[in-house]
């Protein structure tokens, strides 16, 4: 059975022209990136291949973007893209992981091959798996080039969604409710912390009826008791107790296009002031969610959760959202726009946000979070998990 590619042709030829002109606009003739997301979301390129040196290059002048990779990966690029033969170049296996040559050597012979040893070249100083090693090689091989930090040109075109995008976030949403409702169903004194987490990569990866689940780009968090004072805890082999809070982190993912959520639960009956925190939340969270139409900036719905939070004598300093859609490990988010103060990045329809109404006190902490699609009537939530605290008894 051939392999099915998640968009048609025209999909990626509308994205590649979109990130020609933003490159024209700030100079670059070349572009090389090596966020898997990106590479992902220009060509279609899908495999577990990111943990080595790979690239996508985008160049002004080129028809179609240029893969290079290692070689026994090639045939992926050759399977889950429509690139030309001749633009999937494969580097020397004995380059991997060599202590002293590196397979950016290769990049930087093909890019002076190709005429373009005295460029502007763009490369995203930030991304995952761009190694310091990595960008030594590139520069030490192409002493002509000038080569400066494209800062996220890619991940900036990316922000507004396509159609085609949309139905995927909405097809991750609708499994993120499953794989969630089920994961809170599954909450009991005495229920171990790693056979929730199982239960929970068993749901998303069954899928839809009509779709299966991708990997996603982050584990499920567990966190329990003191722990739901901070985000980011995985789980353990203890029990759940008899009585306390649990926070679950989550998503599910439909094409690599990713919708997390965040519900939090309390086994046995929620003191006052987890009931107070966790109602100041949903509270936060709908006005804000609401008042997330085109037009308004990221900061300005920031403010109106930090003015409604602020009203119940709590407070945040951290972001409360981030962009979301096409996600690699290690993270979902697309790192260009944040819902905090001072971002004036102005709200688009087609922009999806994961919206984390979260507070993290010094003993406890809760979270309410949601993944929204900008449209005209405020944020569009893609799942459909209670907006409450859980109560276990």
């Amino acid at each position: 059975m051939a392999y099915m590619k998640p968009f048609n042709a025209a999909e990626y030829e509308r994205r590649v022209s979109d990130v020609k002109r933003r490159m024209e606009a700030t100079g670059f003739e070349l572009l090389v990136c090596q966020d898997p997301a990106n590479m992902n979301w220009l060509t279609g390129f899908d495999g577990w291949s990111f943990y080595m040196p790979q690239a996508v290059l985008v160049h002004v002048e080129e028809t179609a973007p240029i893969w290079f990779g290692r070689k026994q990966d090639a045939k992926s690029a050759h399977i889950t893209t429509s690139l030309p033969e001749d633009n999937i170049v494969a580097y020397s296996e004995p380059l991997v992981n060599h202590p002293v040559n590196h397979p950016y050597d290769e990049l930087s012979d093909l890019i002076a091959q190709r005429g373009w040893g005295a460029s502007r070249i763009g490369v995203d100083f930030d991304a995952p798996y761009y190694t310091a090693r990595a960008h030594q090689h590139l520069a030490g091989g192409l002493p002509d080039a000038s080569i400066s930090d494209s800062k996220e040109l890619v991940n900036w075109a990316r922000l507004v969604k396509s159609e085609a995008e949309i139905a995927y976030m909405r097809e991750a949403g609708e499994l993120t409710t499953r794989v969630m409702n089920r994961a809170l169903a599954r909450l009991a004194p005495g229920v171990r912390q790693h056979e929730i987490a199982a239960d929970i990569y068993n749901e998303q990866i069954i899928g839809l009826d009509d779709g299966y689940g991708d990997y996603t780009s982050i584990c499920p968090l567990i966190q329990v008791a003191e722990g739901t004072s901070t985000p980011h805890l995985t789980w353990t082999d203890e029990p759940l107790p008899d009585e306390g809070l649990v926070v679950i982190e989550l998503a599910a993912a439909r094409r690599h296009y990713h919708a997390p959520l965040v519900r939090t639960a309390y086994i046995g009956a929620p003191p006052a002031e987890v009931s107070k925190l966790a109602a100041a939340i949903v509270e936060g969270g709908d006005t804000a969610i609401e008042a997330a139409r085109p037009g308004a900036t990221c900061a300005e719905v920031e403010a109106i959760w930090q003015k409604t939070i602020n009203r119940h004598g709590y407070s945040k300093v951290s972001r409360v959202g981030y962009p979301i859609g096409v996600g690699f490990p290690p993270d979902w988010g697309e790192r260009t726009a944040s819902l905090r103060p001072g971002d004036d990045t102005e709200l688009q329809a087609g922009m999806c946000f994961h919206f984390q109404s979260g507070i993290w006190l010094d003993d406890f902490g809760a979270a309410i979070s949601e993944s929204i699609v900008i449209t005209e009537n405020g944020g569009e939530r893609l799942c459909d998990v209670d907006r409450r605290l859980f109560v276990v008894k």
